[in-house]
């Protein structure tokens, strides 16, 4: 589930099992990413509108999910 900054939430299919791919492919949290996670939610047929306005929003939300999950993949490994 992804929170816009104004409070709207969208369900997001397959972005759990996403994020572990793009991690074991040890892929780094940056922009070049979430384009990948976004070319990746389209297959599975999540609609992300095509406003860039919206696609900057998904970029920074999912850079920050994948930041986490980095972040929290890292503190478990050690």
């Amino acid at each position: 589930m992804l929170r816009f900054p104004d409070g709207i939430q969208i369900r997001v299919n397959g972005l759990d099992e996403i994020l572990a791919k793009l991690y074991s492919e040890g892929r780094p949290a940056n922009k070049e990413t979430t384009g990948e996670i976004i070319k990746r939610l389209e297959v599975l047929n999540n609609y992300i509108p095509p406003s860039d306005l919206i696609r900057r929003d998904y970029d920074y939300l999912l850079l920050k999910e994948y930041k986490e999950y980095v972040e929290s993949r890292t503190k478990n490994n050690r």
